[in-house]
């Protein structure tokens, strides 16, 4: 679905290394040593890709604003909290390993042996575009001012309490808690901006705010600056040619468009066409089967000059599900949302919907060791038995799974199961529709969505829970409307959200399911939950001592989550699908271990001309 970068958590985040405390690090991992130690490149890149040409892309929505880091407006693509195309961070994470990041704007960073601060030394020749270096009074802004001003820097790096310069180019980060092995460094994950411009006046004199939405373009740091803006249509990057880091090992062989032209579409059916045409869109990862299917027939993908091809990957599949906004009333029994579930029909829709290319995704840590399954056992049954009684007591006595319509008497079956759990929750039958016994008022539901298409995937599910006398209905909103409402959670359930996770799960699972992070606007607990059992099993995730105390955690969290039907899940796509004009050289070795890094990709500019020769008249 197209909402796949809307909520995606951070993925491969920066984890303690075996090096000992106070040791100046250049990478670290937790899952094992990374391979990766003083690279000079990723091994799948071409050290010698060309650079020049353009990238172009088609984008969905709108934009009304060039600053990512506040809740109000909506960005431009390639703007995005944690630096996207315009800023650096400290390290960068690693695009082959998960768990592993590497140096950025800082060469090397330390922490204290109880886990208490970290320290960062700073690559003395970081600049922003306009030649200033990058220093320690940048870093320290930027982390006191996003933790103020952006709800997920504020959830992110909620126990940093200080950021100080300890020594010459040298930033020091304290907590306020000791133990938690992670917090050293997720603090390489920091935007850092330039403080003097944003603190500073524009050509017309007037004082800047990073608090509020800005048209004008901001002084960056990173591989690409914003070379022009036409407001809610377009947004033009070019390549930095002296970017100060492009000989970063991280850099190498990758960064190869000289220019990415974002071109903003209102309907989907347009950017279909602006693909299938030529000119508009060079790469789609498609996410909709019936396009994957039986769609791609037109002349341009006849003739050869489109070309489809599937990557495999080995990042885990994100959890994409129907959110429940559990600050709604008629969501608050579990048993409601229990029995919603039950309604579900998955293997119709991926029968007559789905070509029978997807797969049900029944962890929020699917396709890893990270996903629960069975019943708890030894290290993760001793996490959960102190919670006993304020969990689900099914957790300890059922293996979760989903309902599964596999032969025509399954329907009846799994909806008369749903009939009798809402009875039991006090939803009855009356001329037809469920009404509270109590209150008399009906069960009502509206899905939210932000596309026309979403009736494809929303619709079979409400006329499903239509027979068991739910009135159900769906609301489709333009992308705007969309975001907005999705950021004050103005909604009763999502037609669908994806939410992504680390192979290396900590800090950021609060701002998806703590009690804290419930009522922020803007915060990934769309869900609204809020579970003292829950925020203790976050807290065990996020001071695991080892690997194995990580996984028997998150295993933990796994299954109570599930067993508390936060939302209905869905789908996922055990493959990346993609479709690209032949005019791109790329690596001959898988691409990472997310399956696709276009940034390895290149130009090749004798297929480009002839491309751009041939289909002149369509641009």
């Amino acid at each position: 679905m197209r909402r796949i970068t809307r909520f995606l958590l951070l993925a491969g985040l920066i984890v303690a290394s075996p090096a000992a405390a106070g040791d100046w690090l250049t990478s670290s991992a937790l899952i094992g040593k990374s391979r990766y130690e003083n690279f000079e490149r990723y091994d799948f890149v071409n050290p010698d890709a060309p650079k020049g040409g353009t990238l172009n892309d088609a984008v969905p929505g709108s934009f009304d604003s060039l600053n990512p880091f506040i809740v109000r407006g909506d960005p431009a693509v390639g703007l995005s909290a944690f630096g996207g195309l315009l800023y650096d961070t400290l390290f960068q994470q690693s695009i082959d390993e998960p768990g592993v990041s590497h140096p950025l704007v800082a060469e090397a960073f330390r922490y204290a042996d109880d886990y208490s601060s970290a320290t960062y030394r700073l690559d003395p020749k970081a600049r922003f575009h306009d030649g200033s270096p990058i220093t320690a009074a940048d870093v320290i802004w930027s982390y006191e001012t996003l933790k103020a001003n952006s709800p997920l820097y504020n959830k992110y790096f909620a126990n940093i309490v200080s950021a100080t310069e300890t020594a010459p180019g040298e930033v020091t980060f304290a907590f306020d808690q000791k133990g938690n092995r992670e917090l050293p460094h997720i603090v390489g994950d920091l935007a850092v901006l330039p403080k003097a411009w944003w603190t500073g006046k524009d050509a017309a004199g007037k004082q800047r705010d990073i608090t509020q939405p800005t048209l004008e373009i901001p002084l960056g740091s990173a591989a690409w600056r914003i070379a022009s803006v036409d407001v809610g249509k377009q947004i033009v990057w070019e390549r930095v040619k002296d970017y100060w880091a492009a000989s970063k090992p991280v850099h190498v062989g990758r960064i190869n468009f000289d220019r990415r032209v974002y071109r903003y579409f209102l309907d989907e059916n347009s950017r279909w066409q602006a693909f299938a045409k030529g000119g508009f869109q060079d790469i789609r990862l498609e996410n909709r089967s019936q396009k994957w299917a039986t769609e791609y027939t037109f002349p341009a993908f006849t003739a050869g000059d489109v070309i489809k091809q599937e990557f495999e990957q080995h990042s885990g599949e994100p959890m994409q599900g129907y959110v429940f906004n559990l600050r709604r009333p008629q969501f608050a029994d579990r048993r409601v949302r229990q029995a919603l579930t039950l309604a579900f029909d998955f293997e119709s829709m991926n029968r007559t919907l789905f070509y029978g290319l997807y797969a049900r995704t029944d962890s929020f840590f699917e396709g890893g060791e990270l996903a629960s399954s069975g019943l708890p056992e030894s290290a993760e049954l001793a996490i959960l038995e102190p919670l006993r009684g304020k969990i689900p007591d099914d957790v300890f006595t059922t293996p979760f799974t989903l309902p599964v319509y596999d032969k025509p008497e399954a329907t009846r079956t799994h909806l008369r199961e749903a009939v009798r759990i809402l009875k039991e929750a006090g939803w009855t039958a009356k001329d037809g529709k469920l009404v509270n016994e109590k209150t008399g008022e009906p069960l009502r539901i509206e899905f939210l969505g932000d596309d026309p298409v979403d009736e494809r995937v929303a619709g079979p599910y409400v006329e499903s829970l239509k027979k068991i006398g739910v009135d159900a209905s769906l609301r489709v909103v333009d992308p705007a409307q969309y975001q907005a409402r999705v950021e004050t959670f103005d909604f009763d359930m999502m037609v669908g959200a994806v939410f992504a996770q680390s192979q290396s799960p900590g800090n950021e699972q609060r701002d998806f399911f703590s009690s804290a992070a419930a009522d922020t606007a803007g915060s990934r607990n769309l869900f609204g939950i809020k579970d003292a059992a829950i925020d203790a099993l976050i807290d065990r995730v996020i001071f695991a001592k080892d690997r194995d105390e990580l996984i028997a955690a998150t295993r933990a969290m796994d299954r109570v989550l599930l067993w508390n039907f936060i939302l209905v899940p869905q789908w996922h796509n055990p493959k990346v699908w993609s479709a690209r004009w032949n005019k791109f050289g790329m690596p001959d070795k898988p691409q990472g271990y997310q399956g696709v890094d276009i940034d390895s990709w290149w130009i090749d500019a004798e297929k480009e001309a002839a491309l751009n020769a041939k289909y002149a008249g369509n641009q």
